[in-house]
């Protein structure tokens, strides 16, 4: 991670993407947060929505999920670093928890259960990217925009 952080932060650099494989995970960490976009949010969403979707006019905000997830986990030099999962599909899941059980803890247990207990039996990779907001400003710019892990026996499946 230190490398990357630095690679971002070197203005002839300036890494913004990468895929990282954590050593070791530690920990799924949910915790809650405003359950509603604020006004500055909501009008940031809307410009963005109108810039891809310009031929829409009238596009709903996407409803903001009332929980962030983030990774603890350590990288190769054994140092934790804690990130946020800013991921559609993390999103997708918690919604389709909470319409299967109603009920936020269960939903949230069930994304732990998917990202923890099922996710560290694979060989996990994450998806980097910074914000262009934090990029200069956080010391460590990074959120997770993805998780992936390659199949086992692809390159066997393959040939």
């Amino acid at each position: 991670m230190k490398k990357l952080i630095v690679e971002a932060k070197d203005r002839a650099v300036m890494t913004s993407l990468a895929v990282f494989k954590p050593t070791e995970i530690i920990d799924v960490v949910i915790e809650k947060t405003e359950r509603e976009w604020n006004k500055a949010e909501a009008m940031a969403i809307n410009k963005e929505q109108m810039l891809l979707f310009p031929e829409h006019k009238n596009l709903e905000i996407v409803k903001k999920v009332p929980y962030n997830f983030s990774y603890r986990f350590k990288d190769i030099n054994g140092k934790k670093s804690k990130l946020m999962i800013s991921d559609w599909e993390t999103s997708q899941l918690y919604w389709n928890c909470l319409a299967k059980h109603n009920d936020e803890r269960k939903a949230c247990d069930d994304v732990r259960k998917k990202y923890f207990d099922a996710f560290i039996k694979k060989d996990l990779h994450f998806f980097l990217g910074t914000t262009k907001e934090h990029h200069f400003r956080s010391r460590n710019p990074f959120i997770i925009i993805g998780v992936f892990y390659p199949e086992d026996d692809l390159q066997g499946r393959l040939f």
